[in-house]
């Protein structure tokens, strides 16, 4: 089982979202992907469709499903929701991480 983090900001924002669009009852899905400027890249989605390989966890009244590629890579990371002068929407704090980016959107595990 991966232990992801969604803070509390996070998952209101996500709800927020998803009402937003219309999806409610959808499902957050984590995952990572290469292309990023030190390797790999963070990515977020919304999903109806679970594939049957992933792992899903409830964080309150939000499901969060990672892919069982992305899972190693994504233990232990936590999703928080920054609004501030300096720093403003989601930020991925992953200790596995080696090397990121300025912009904190890619790194290299």
């Amino acid at each position: 089982m991966v232990e992801i983090e969604v803070t509390p900001p996070a998952r209101d924002e996500v709800l927020k979202i998803m009402q937003k669009q219309g999806k409610d009852g959808t499902a957050l899905r984590l995952y990572v992907q290469g292309g990023g400027c030190s390797g790999l890249t963070y990515g977020m989605t919304f999903d109806r469709q679970e594939t049957g390989d992933e792992v899903a966890f409830h964080d309150g009244r939000l499901t969060v499903v990672v892919d069982k590629a992305s899972a190693p890579l994504l233990e232990g990371v936590k999703v928080d929701y920054l609004l501030g002068l300096d720093a403003s929407g989601f930020k991925i704090y992953n200790p596995n991480a080696k090397h990121t980016c300025s912009c904190g959107k890619s790194f290299s595990a």
